[in-house]
């Protein structure tokens, strides 16, 4: 296992978050597939001990339990200034068991303030390092929410800001109203990401790099997928077990097209000598504008081998071989900037063919600046 000694700046900001963040979501057993607080601590402990410094939970995430341990966690190991803890609001509160209320759901001011509120008694410390929108609600005018995440900026409670399962455009218009009006930029953008849902580089991609946000990627496994451990016709065992009758389309990921994936990865990981795990993991870190990669387990066997997927490196051909097999769908208007129609544009005179460092990208692939 190779600790976790490489971090990226997250964003246009100077934090510095490890390429592997921990996913709490998997802290509690109520939902019926995360692991006990013995086994939650383990995985906190060994995530610790690699040298990660990124925890991603929510308020959210098994009815406010999973921000409870980490709480009890962060104050046993005495990790709190080390660590960069991050959560999200937005769901609504009658998910975790409240009584059902029209003001305890959304992205608003009040529903904001009421969420910041009970994270901070949860995870038992006086300010958030990351703060995620955690769903666009379609309703709060994002001016409201980008000038609430900067009043909690500014009282303290939040350091940083993100959102999370957002539209391109909205992120962009929130990000550009803080410039403008010197708000608390958008550190980050939290999204699905993995070579079986590569729909956030249609947009998402291009605007966090132009636009100062890094990347943090979710589900970079496919919900387990891309481990090997779902087989066509079996229903197997964990999350996507449990939920593939949910009618959540999050977890509708048991299909032809992704058992064709798969296939690419075993082969890919059987010629490196590697668990497919580990590749689908570092080609997902290693994409573009990705500052972080959230990775979840139950079982410490899975997150040191989740650990291990940083310590080489893709050839190219085999990129290439992953790349092919899990292209998005081409659609318009995105079919007019691939290469063949940027040449019509240019009149065949190249794209791109400037000398190297002629003008430096606003964000460097990996999503910020590497620190050792």
């Amino acid at each position: 296992m190779t600790a976790l000694d490489t971090a990226y700046t997250l964003g246009r900001t100077g934090l510095r978050v490890t390429r592997l963040a921990l996913g709490a979501m998997t802290f509690g057993s109520d939902w019926g597939w995360g692991a006990d607080e013995a086994a939650s601590r383990a995985l906190f402990d060994r995530y610790l001990d690699a040298g990660g410094n990124f925890v991603d939970t929510a308020d959210l995430y098994c009815g406010g339990e999973s921000e409870r341990m980490l709480g009890r966690f962060v104050a046993d190991a005495g990790a709190r200034d080390r660590l960069v803890i991050a959560t999200k609001y937005g769901y609504s509160a009658s998910l975790g068991g409240a009584p059902a209320s029209a003001n305890t759901g959304g992205n608003h001011r009040k529903n904001l303030v009421r969420a910041v509120e009970g994270s901070l008694a949860r995870l038992g410390t006086d300010y958030i390092d990351l703060l995620w929108t955690h769903i666009w609600d379609r309703l709060t005018p994002v001016d409201e929410v980008a000038r609430a995440l900067d009043d909690l900026v500014r009282a303290g409670k939040v350091r940083y800001v993100g959102l999370s399962n957002a539209p391109a455009w909205y992120a962009a218009r929130a990000q550009t109203l803080a410039e403008l009006r010197g708000w608390e930029p958008i550190a980050a953008l939290q999204l699905e990401y993995s070579l079986v849902e590569r729909q956030l580089e249609l947009e998402h991609a291009d605007a966090a790099q132009h636009l100062g946000m890094g990347l943090v990627a979710w589900s970079p496994l496919g919900s387990g997928v891309l481990t090997g451990k779902y087989r066509p016709g079996g229903a197997g065992e964990g999350r996507l077990a449990v939920m593939k009758d949910s009618g959540n389309p999050v977890f509708e990921k048991l299909t032809p097209a992704n058992f064709a994936i798969l296939e690419v990865v075993e082969a890919v990981a059987r010629e490196l000598g590697r668990t497919p795990a580990q590749v689908a993991l570092n080609w997902v870190a290693t994409q573009p504008g990705v500052a972080s990669v959230i990775v979840g387990a139950t079982k410490l066997s899975q997150l040191d081998d989740n650990l291990g997927a940083l310590d080489f490196a893709l050839p190219p051909e085999l990129r290439a071989r992953l790349d092919a097999v899990s292209a998005p769908e081409r659609r318009s208007p995105y079919v007019f900037f691939e290469p063949a129609m940027q040449a019509m544009v240019h009149g065949g005179a190249g794209v791109g063919d400037r000398p190297d460092g002629y003008h430096a990208p606003v964000r460097a692939a990996g999503g910020g600046a590497k620190v050792k």
